[in-house]
């Protein structure tokens, strides 16, 4: 290992130097200029966080409704009769299901604080025991599905398990440089306190809100309904919550991204230079001026770079067959082009630049594409790995409000089961939007300037100069590959055709 350290070296340094050149030239100030004179902030993606706050108010109501309709007394509301269902039928409490989600929203609420609390001494094992464990949790609801006779949600987990199981041997070989990177981020994050405190705020912030969401699920569930209308009403509600709790998540990412931003520019927490009342600074920005860009970007990030990771993982293991291999690459460039537009790393812009989302996000992936960084970003499964690690935490909050819904009410078992389950990753989730927003934050930094990942950790700074490398060296050998077998295909066909 040290001698291929030591014979790359020259063109490490080569290639680093030639970074911080494109990062600096890129830039048209310095980073003491940006951060002694910050940029004035203006109010960004002002339409979405209209429609997000009337989306909030819209549905704070119409969940009152449909709790209160079934609360002490049936049809209180007289809403029964805008159903064809008459309303004895099959109806119930909201009490009777509602006690349901509570145990859902303490058990998110517990697994979420428990993954702060052991962030820097347990939180690699976490992520490990998450990756290997999630398939065999996944295997082991399906057959317990099975064994109740539902037969729908056997399948569901059984193929998830099998694609969580093909997507873990597809990215094997990543695995350790993830998990390098994952370590980094934590040890980054743990030397922030201040951090997990505003994660603890959210998640309560997230929780309140899920008193008032729960009310009006159990109130659907408790209705006198035909069960195709209640899982129409159920899903609407709960694409309602995935985005406030997509909004959540990713204002934690702008807080915790701009901090650790500052703290790398500045060389440390405790540093002369470092502004005073950072954390306020970028909380205030990140629910005013850029609240707006967090409420548009949370509305198709996750999902694009869910499917991105999927594609990539199957793309790889395709071989030789050539006709899945055009089709696939026609999604996969479908979807690099809407990574452009909805990436993660645009947090990052946000937090610092305070530009709009689509611009943060186009200026983020050219900067990774211009350094050569985006190699090492695609090369990378931090996301996927703490996405992992939010599902499990959902599928264990799921599985206890399911057990207790078995015993209580076997009918409404599934309704119950996969409510809570969303409402256990959104919690989860919040908890872990800390980390990834570390791994974000150094990403960027050392496409803008590897010296200051250098200045923070040297020895990780080398490790992933090296891995850089290797990357832009494989991707150059795949293009030669390509060209000379189209050359080849060409000389072939220009010979039958003589």
């Amino acid at each position: 290992m040290s001698d291929s350290q030591s014979s790359s070296s020259p063109e490490l340094g080569s290639i680093v130097a030639a970074d911080e050149n494109v990062g600096r030239s890129r830039r048209s100030y310095d980073s003491s200029q940006i951060l002694a004179s910050p940029p004035s902030r203006r109010w960004r993606d002002v339409f979405w966080l209209a429609i997000f706050l009337i989306h909030l108010v819209g549905f704070g109501l119409f969940l009152g409704v449909l709790g209160l309709n079934r609360f002490e007394k049936s049809d209180r509301l007289n809403l029964d009769k805008l159903t064809s269902v008459p309303s004895d039928s099959d109806a119930g409490l909201t009490e009777e299901y509602w006690p349901l989600f509570a145990v859902a929203g303490g058990a998110g609420t517990l697994l979420g604080w428990m993954w702060l609390l052991f962030l820097g001494s347990q939180a690699n094992h976490m992520m490990k025991v998450s990756v290997h464990i999630l398939t065999t949790y996944l295997a082991v609801i399906s057959v317990l599905c099975f064994w109740g006779e539902r037969f729908f949600c056997g399948v569901a987990f059984a193929v998830g398990a099998a694609l969580q199981f093909l997507y873990v041997i597809s990215v094997i070989d990543r695995l350790p440089f993830t998990m390098l990177v994952l370590q980094k981020a934590v040890k980054m994050v743990w030397n922030l306190p201040e951090v997990t405190r505003i994660a603890y705020l959210f998640m309560l912030v997230m929780l309140l809100w899920m008193v008032i969401w729960s009310f009006g699920a159990a109130g659907v569930i408790a209705s006198s309904m035909d069960d195709g209308k209640r899982w129409w009403l159920l899903l609407v509600l709960s694409v309602s919550l995935f985005w406030t709790g997509a909004v959540l998540c990713n204002t934690v990412h702008v807080i915790v991204s701009g901090l650790v931003f500052l703290v790398l520019i500045h060389g440390g927490r405790r540093s002369l230079s470092m502004p005073q009342n950072s954390l306020l600074n970028t909380l205030r920005y990140a629910v005013t001026t850029s609240f707006g860009s967090i409420c548009y970007g949370s509305l198709f990030t996750a999902a694009i770079r869910t499917l991105r990771w999927e594609i990539r993982g199957f793309r790889s293991k395709i071989g030789n067959n050539e006709c899945l291999l055009c089709c696939v690459d026609f999604l996969f460039n479908l979807v690099e082009t809407l990574v452009r537009f909805f990436n993660k790393y645009a947090y990052v812009q946000i937090a610092v630049y305070g530009k709009s989302f689509n611009h943060s996000a186009r200026d983020a992936w050219e900067l990774f594409q211009s350094t050569g960084v985006e190699a090492l970003v695609a090369y990378d499964c931090s996301g996927a790995v703490l996405l992992m690690g939010t599902i499990l935490g959902g599928l264990v909050t799921g599985t206890c409000a399911g057990v207790w819904a078995w015993f209580k009410s076997n009918d409404r078992v599934v309704m119950v089961g996969s409510t809570s389950m969303l409402m256990g990753m959104v919690l989860v989730g919040v908890a872990m939007a800390v980390v990834e927003s570390a791994v974000t934050s150094i990403y960027i930094c050392f496409a803008e300037d590897p010296q200051l990942i250098h200045r923070w950790d040297a020895e990780f700074f080398n490790q992933l100069s090296e891995m850089l490398h290797q990357r832009l060296q494989h991707r150059s050998a795949r293009a030669t590959e390509v060209l000379t077998h189209n050359r080849f295909d060409g000389q072939i066909q220009n010979t039958f055709t003589v």
